[in-house]
């Protein structure tokens, strides 16, 4: 957590990171077969490949059990079609996890598979969207006859939807432990700063009372989730990620995430609102980008108001 916290600072890319890293990679030591994790696990570690993630459908975001990509058992290995979307990566991915479904006569979450793809195959297409922000980290992903092998099955068939939400908590448990509590040191202008240097200082404070109390209630409520985080990821020193309760993490991560990049908006006024041109400034137009970007942060990886149901039932044991 300190490598990490201190690469940060320089704006150095962490070593290791990835969906290898920290989705695909622990399932597979805590699921995989030998076979798999031989294959698989070395190449994770030495970041001799990308991962992407084939969960999200058209008609299948927060209902993601109601998937209908079909996987058709051929001998040795599934033939697949369908679509993915929101496949974040996927234009850079050698490989793929997925969720397929290879029996569509039973209740809905009995019927998936969980299988591991290559994306260098002639019946895999990828397509990047763009976004507001003017970027593509999304992709649609089309499936004409690909093939996923039977010895990339993971777990039992029909059985993969316990395999996807345990996939699910090692990701919210790595941005809880390493991405999270590792970046207690604010990266790039700190809110405080930009708000002295747009709205002015008096006696080294923040000017404006109102901004500089925004300043203060985002300052601590980030402070005490970052101090959080860090409690977890001791508490959890035999190794174990945490279970439900991670999606915490997830879902006030996301609002702080979202608070803090409109925050630059708002105090930067009209300067916080540039796109393009010579009047805004670097730092002006990648904040802004990022404030566009960040909207959807509640919406991907499983909405903030899944997260909520998961805290509710899993965490706190209401009735449905």
């Amino acid at each position: 957590m300190v490598l990490i916290e201190e690469m940060k600072a320089i704006n150095a890319r962490a070593p290791l990171g990835g969906m290898g890293m920290s989705m695909i990679g622990p399932t597979l030591l805590e699921m995989g077969t030998d076979d798999q994790k031989e294959r698989h696990l070395p190449r994770i570690v030495r970041g001799d490949v990308a991962w992407c993630q084939g969960y999200s459908e058209p008609s299948s975001g927060s209902d993601l059990a109601s998937l209908r990509t079909r996987a058709v058992d051929s001998g040795d290995h599934f033939v697949i079609n369908g679509q993915k979307i929101w496949t974040s990566g996927a234009q850079f991915a050698d490989w793929m996890f997925a969720l397929v479904r290879t029996d569509p006569d039973v209740p809905k979450h009995v019927g998936i598979s969980f299988v591991l793809l290559p994306m260098d195959q002639p019946g895999v297409t990828v397509k990047p969207i763009r976004l507001i922000s003017g970027n593509s980290p999304f992709c649609e992903t089309f499936f004409d006859d690909a093939i996923a092998q039977k010895v990339d099955l993971v777990g039992e068939v029909n059985k993969g939807w316990t395999v996807g939400k345990r996939l699910l908590q090692f990701e919210r448990g790595n941005m809880a432990t390493l991405v999270g509590g590792a970046a207690a040191r604010e990266v790039g202008p700190t809110v405080e700063g930009e708000a002295k240097k747009y709205g002015g200082e008096a006696d080294g404070r923040i000017a404006n009372d109102d901004m500089r109390s925004k300043v203060l209630t985002h300052n601590i409520n980030e402070r005490a989730f970052r101090l959080t985080q860090r409690r977890v990821a001791q508490e959890a020193s035999d190794g174990r990620t945490p279970g439900p309760a991670t999606s915490i993490f997830k879902m006030y991560g996301t609002e702080l995430q979202q608070n803090r990049s409109a925050l630059l908006v708002d105090i930067r006024g009209t300067q916080g609102l540039g796109w393009e041109g010579d009047s805004f400034s670097g730092q002006e137009i990648e904040d802004t980008r990022t404030f566009l970007s960040n909207r959807a942060a509640s919406i991907y990886s499983g909405s903030n108001e899944i997260q909520r149901n998961i805290i509710a039932k899993r965490v706190l044991g209401l009735p449905d």
